[in-house]
């Protein structure tokens, strides 16, 4: 299969050294063509209805308008992982605006400047769960945590999920053979693996 390099090094360089953060943010892959960044009005109802925002110093208006001044230490701001990527925010927007999506562009640079791996490193597991078992598992990190949230009923269900799957007339969910093979082709064809990687090294080296 062949990879797919969604951007050069040189492009990298390129975008860093000529165009201004709003820009960068709308010629980036995960932007839609129809992104209305530049005409947020500042109303602030992606503020007003974000469950982040309710819960948390997160402030969606103020990433956007930061964005829009071209204050590139938005990036490192540790708010900015506070979105729950629910998309009320979208939804509500009268300028057809995304904070959410301007949101998941600023962490994927906070990724690539290093900043933000340490937001994502416990999810390794995750990944790793995708080239084992064909999908995504919780990861081992949070498993105390599930158990806390949801209470023992989530420990019950761990345990016992291939009796209740057997029960209720369904099969393993973890696949194998070639379907298993497929998955980590795909994920090694789309940089999945190399980046993987990646994480679990920058992670290794600041232990």
């Amino acid at each position: 299969m062949k990879k797919i390099q969604l951007e050069s090094k040189s492009e990298r360089k390129g975008s860093e050294g000529h165009k201004s953060l709003p820009e960068e943010v709308l010629n980036n892959i995960k932007a839609s063509p129809d992104l209305g960044l530049f005409k947020c009005v500042q109303c602030g109802m992606c503020t007003s209805t974000c469950p982040g925002a309710r819960h948390t110093d997160y402030d969606p208006r103020e990433m956007v308008k930061r964005v829009l001044e071209n204050d590139r230490d938005v990036i490192f701001d540790d708010k900015i992982w506070n979105c729950f990527y629910c998309y009320t925010c979208q939804s509500i927007c009268p300028s057809g605006n995304s904070a959410c999506e301007v949101n998941q562009i600023l962490r994927q640079m906070a990724i690539k400047e290093g900043s933000g791996v340490k937001k994502i490193d416990s999810f390794t597991t995750y990944g790793d769960s995708f080239f084992e078992f064909g999908m995504g598992s919780i990861p081992s990190a949070f498993f105390d945590d599930m158990v806390r949230d949801v209470g023992t009923g989530y420990l019950d269900l761990k345990i016992n999920l291939d009796d209740i799957r057997s029960d209720l007339g369904l099969g393993s969910y973890i696949m194998k053979g070639e379907s298993l093979k497929e998955v980590g082709d795909i994920l090694d064809g789309t940089l999945f693996k190399d980046r993987l990687e990646e994480i679990k090294k920058h992670k290794k080296q600041n232990k």
